[in-house]
């Protein structure tokens, strides 16, 4: 079990290592491309950015994965305990014995529910750093097409220029208008 876990435990520092590695040339990339590099670099960055974030995603799922059929296969250990635990109570060996044996078993389920709510915690974490990473990608992907498309941003803002102004013409003619009503009811 304990040559398992350690096994595990190097194959996932590998692969964040790897991830890690993966991203510095993500950056070295992204740092060529803004400096002036070509189109086709630039489409490859893309696409290593968009491998990188599925790695990522995927290694994050399979991970917490792992942990919670880690977290199952303790919790079932320590229920085989508990049942014989209970066995050995049930035929008595002495009060005193007894006591211990039942706080011993009350600590080791405590301990297991503490194991769970951590590596939900863990699990949790994970997703919100992925999050963070996939959202900060948007925003890049955006402002880049904004760069990219000086025209399409002028536009962009002469609709909502136009739009505001439609409001203000709409807002101007409906006060005008219940103004008038209001003076023809008070003539009447």
């Amino acid at each position: 079990s304990t040559k398992a876990d350690a096994s595990e435990s190097d194959l996932e520092s590998w692969i964040e290592r790897l991830l890690n590695q993966l991203k510095q040339v993500n950056s070295q990339m992204q740092a060529w491309v803004s400096s002036g590099g070509s189109e086709m670099v630039s489409h490859t960055l893309n696409r290593h950015q968009e491998i990188f974030q599925d790695l990522t995603q995927e290694f994050y799922r399979l991970r917490s994965n792992l942990r919670a059929k880690q977290e199952h296969a303790s919790l079932l250990d320590d229920f085989k305990e508990f049942d014989r635990t209970r066995l050995d109570l049930e035929e008595g060996s002495g009060s005193e014995q007894q006591t211990l044996l039942k706080e011993r078993a009350s600590i080791s389920r405590s301990t297991g529910q503490m194991d769970t709510v951590i590596s939900q915690a863990q699990a949790t974490l994970g997703a919100l750093v992925f999050q963070r990473s996939t959202f900060g990608g948007i925003n890049s992907k955006l402002s880049n097409v904004s760069s990219r498309l000086p025209t399409v941003n002028n536009i962009l803002s002469a609709i909502k220029r136009k739009k505001s102004m439609d409001t203000i013409i709409l807002s101007l003619v409906g006060s005008v208008c219940i103004f008038l009503i209001f003076i023809y009811w008070l003539t009447k």
